[in-house]
């Protein structure tokens, strides 16, 4: 079905540019290879041999030596109180939220830096990391907004790199009919092992930005949209704020995006086969259990926002959320979030043009977020 796009934004792919594989260890690149039946396609061979030539003698010997540094200290680290997270389907906002939640100072985040070497960003942050940024694109691959190791990051992204089951794993392999990871979005057919070990795993991560830097997290990542259950076993008293947005902004900007983001970090070519249903379908498994579990949550522990408020009324909605979340101290940091808001208002987004049967199968699929959210069919 058509999607006519008028991209005003993103990056042209270099061959240089970091990839979300880069931070790799040996042993997790050699599992995700194996995952996909190390399928890499001729055309990528390259970029195989450079992930591959990192994992090697970048990124496991970094790994090993923090962790032999600062292992302990970090597994000891307490959180700077609960959490909070930024939930919302991909393109729906939550990184122009994240954007203005981290403007308070009394808050830390995961840059991105973070997230492409998760198990060695403490020790290496001062010797690759300059290294590293002089190849980096300053746009993100698919809008406007700014790129840069020092920007905002999916959490997502560091436990795919630490090897952790993740379903950003599949954009390796995009032509590969069976997906893996599929389960890890919702959480809801693991074993409690395994459960267990992908808490763990993000537990270690966030001890590891506690450590480097003392205070709150604010995160944000679409996938723990679906994973309120989860998250709450490990932080009971974790905050939450969910931004939702038109479905029919959110359906081609989302399928341009899993597209953009396999053709540049993809080993094969992608062929876009079943790329509409993996759209239609995770949205749909995204909030079913995205409504089971929001009733889990206590008063001044959830938020909601609309993306249109958001843009729209920027300071008024963010003092919504301190006020519903029971932050304190918005005044403070108010003429941040008006100064912010100021420099967003020449922002242009991307617009796209979908044929009419398209609107009405995302009509159809998407009723219940449709229905929930106000929007008009």
């Amino acid at each position: 079905m058509t999607i006519t796009k008028h991209e005003v934004g993103g990056y042209k792919d270099r061959f240089w540019y970091p990839r979300f594989w880069d931070g790799m260890t040996l042993r997790a690149w050699l599992k995700l290879l194996h995952s996909g039946g190390y399928r890499v396609a001729p055309i990528r061979w390259a970029m195989a041999v450079i992930i591959t030539g990192l994992a090697i003698f970048a990124n496991s010997p970094f790994a090993l030596l923090q962790r032999l540094v600062y292992g302990r200290r970090i597994r000891e680290t307490k959180l700077v109180g609960p959490p909070i997270f930024i939930l919302g389907h991909w393109r729906s906002g939550t990184t122009l939220l994240h954007e203005y939640m981290i403007l308070d100072e009394r808050f830390t985040f995961s840059d991105t830096y973070a997230c492409f070497v998760p198990e060695h960003f403490i020790m290496s942050r001062y010797v690759l990391r300059p290294i590293a940024a002089l190849l980096m694109p300053t746009k993100r691959p698919i809008d406007n907004m700014e790129a840069g190791f020092d920007r905002p990051q999916e959490d997502e992204f560091a436990l795919t790199s630490m090897g952790l089951p993740s379903p950003y794993r599949n954009l390796i392999f995009p032509n590969n009919k069976e997906k893996i990871d599929v389960d890890y979005l919702t959480m809801r057919n693991l074993t409690d092992a395994q459960r267990k070990t992908w808490l763990d795993g993000l537990d270690f991560f966030l001890k590891s930005l506690t450590f480097l830097t003392p205070k709150r997290l604010v995160l944000k990542s679409p996938p723990h949209t679906a994973r309120i259950r989860t998250l709450l076993e490990r932080y009971p008293d974790a905050k939450f704020v969910h931004i939702h947005r038109n479905p029919y902004s959110l359906y081609p900007s989302t399928h341009n995006l899993w597209m953009r983001l396999a053709r540049d970090e993809g080993a094969q070519r992608p062929n876009g086969e079943g790329m509409e249903e993996y759209v239609f379908d995770s949205l749909v498994r995204m909030y079913e259990a995205f409504a089971e579990d929001v009733p889990l949550l206590k008063p001044g522990q959830y938020c909601e926002v609309a993306f249109k408020e958001l843009t729209a009324r920027p300071m008024e909605t963010l003092e919504k959320l301190y006020r519903e979340l029971d932050l304190d101290g918005y005044e403070n940091v108010r003429p941040e979030v008006e100064k912010f808001a100021a420099s967003q208002k020449e922002y242009k987004k991307n617009k796209f043009e979908i044929a009419s049967e398209l609107k009405q199968k995302i009509a159809d699929r998407w009723t219940w977020y449709f229905d929930n959210y106000g929007y008009e069919k």
